[in-house]
């Protein structure tokens, strides 16, 4: 068996779409998805019981039923009701909830790994609830799990790949249908895997690198003495 990429590689147009759609889906449910998980684990925190426990139930239904169970509920279910979104706004909508819900429980972990003496202390400072965990619980917690949060924005960037189910010409979707065209099934995947491959190591790196931009690992005091010295 000879391959022969010739014909795969004619359709590079529709590949760089799926590529950026791929991109653009997948950074807009990160940030969304994030945004709403802290959301959730501040409602959990500052909220009371009945808010925890509803949290908790979203979390579980989330996590415990098949991604793409939940983007054809989104899909098909939502016009019976009479919401209707084009196949890309579902898509978005089914990542950014699905993320979201297992950001909550990552980030609920490092919020949990605050020892409650940190909590005491910034209230003896008349420091509100809210502020409290914006400033003393937040941003050490966000520190502890950003590897874990990482992993799974990468998994969700991959996930994206089921919105072909709904007709989204993603990276997936532009593969069945430069398949279609072309009839060269293993070379045309060869080259989407290739390019998974790299997205997912692409994306691995910036998170890297952001999280020690973000959260680096020495104190404030020190960077200070740092930027003293080195001055």
């Amino acid at each position: 068996m000879s391959l022969q990429f010739e014909s795969v590689l004619a359709e590079t147009d529709i590949i760089l779409d799926g590529i950026m759609l791929t991109i653009g889906l997948s950074a807009s449910a990160i940030v969304l998805g994030l945004i709403f998980a802290v959301l959730l684990v501040a409602l959990r925190t500052l909220a009371g019981r009945w808010a925890g426990i509803a949290v908790d139930c979203y979390v579980e239904l989330m996590r415990n039923t098949p991604f793409l169970v939940q983007l054809f509920m989104i899909f098909f279910g939502l016009p019976l009701v009479g919401i209707r979104m084009s196949g890309t706004q579902a898509a978005l909508l089914a990542m950014t909830l699905n993320l979201a819900a297992y950001a909550t429980e990552i980030i609920r972990a490092g919020v949990d790994s605050i020892h409650k003496s940190q909590l005491e202390a910034g209230l003896s400072l008349a420091l509100s609830k809210r502020q409290v965990f914006q400033y003393v619980v937040l941003q050490p917690a966000f520190a502890r799990v950003w590897p874990a949060l990482s992993s799974q924005f990468v998994l969700m960037m991959l996930a994206s790949s089921i919105c072909s189910f709904i007709s989204v010409q993603e990276l997936s979707g532009a593969a069945a249908i430069i398949e279609q065209r072309t009839f060269r099934s293993f070379e045309t995947y060869i080259i989407v895997t290739v390019i998974y491959l790299l997205l997912a190591l692409s994306l691995k790196v910036f998170l890297l690198w952001l999280g020690q931009r973000l959260f680096a690992p020495v104190s404030g005091l020190a960077r200070v003495d740092a930027k003293a010295e080195a001055a």
